[in-house]
């Protein structure tokens, strides 16, 4: 499987994941430009991913101005192929803009930059993950409607938890409708998450627990979706 990771002006994340994806999990990365267009060299086996920071300096909304360039088309082009897309942070609030995904990443609701590790776990599973969260404007929103259909699809990847799993209010840092942490589209292909599994992907920080959240989204259910 092979990983595009497209680069905007304020991305701060980008080579944190190529080196995650590349030195970690020994996947062949190409880093794409976000005034470039070609994405000929993936097939839709392969994965773009939209790494974290401040693309176009978050001006207007976190994500408005990225949607719109050049490489986005081609980005756009390429999930309603098939192609597998993922979207963190930064990367999360471009696909909701570009609506790839439903719903919005509003300001935090103690409105202020939260920056830590917390925890998340998967639909289905009662493992809690230590992830870090970066973000001033990451509490996912969508109307109840859109809600009960994310939750009736199977869409809802990753919610916030305590240390136990256990999902509360306590462990919602930002806010999110229903602790929502992570959703995919009903196609299976594009994924957006707040937390940043890439800045948890080696032993020498202390903790590997991204390499599971990469490698169970990428490797399996994208894979097989």
């Amino acid at each position: 499987m092979k990983f595009g990771v497209v680069v905007f002006p304020g991305s701060n994340c980008d080579r944190d994941m190529q080196d995650a994806l590349q030195n970690d999990l020994g996947h062949e990365v190409i880093m794409l430009w976000h005034k470039d267009r070609d994405l000929s060299m993936f097939s839709t086996e392969d994965c773009i991913i939209l790494p974290g920071g401040f693309s176009y300096g978050d001006y207007l909304r976190c994500g408005a101005i990225a949607r719109f360039s050049p490489m986005m088309q081609s980005v756009i082009e390429f999930a309603n192929k098939g192609g597998k897309v993922l979207g963190v942070c930064n990367g999360f609030q471009i696909l909701c803009e570009a609506h790839l995904l439903p719903g919005a990443l509003l300001r935090n609701s103690n409105q202020q930059f939260i920056c830590k590790n917390v925890y998340l776990k998967g639909e289905g599973s009662d493992k809690a993950l230590k992830i870090p969260i970066a973000h001033g404007e990451g509490r996912y929103h969508a109307d109840d409607a859109t809600l009960d259909q994310l939750e009736a699809n199977g869409q809802v990847i990753y919610r916030y938890c305590d240390e136990n799993g256990n999902v509360n209010e306590a462990s919602n840092h930002n806010g999110a409708s229903r602790n929502i942490a992570g959703i995919r589209n009903a196609a299976g292909n594009v994924f957006g998450m707040m937390p940043h599994p890439e800045r948890a992907c080696t032993a020498a920080l202390g903790n590997i627990d991204g390499r599971i959240v990469l490698e169970t989204l990428l490797m399996k259910q994208l894979v097989s979706a």
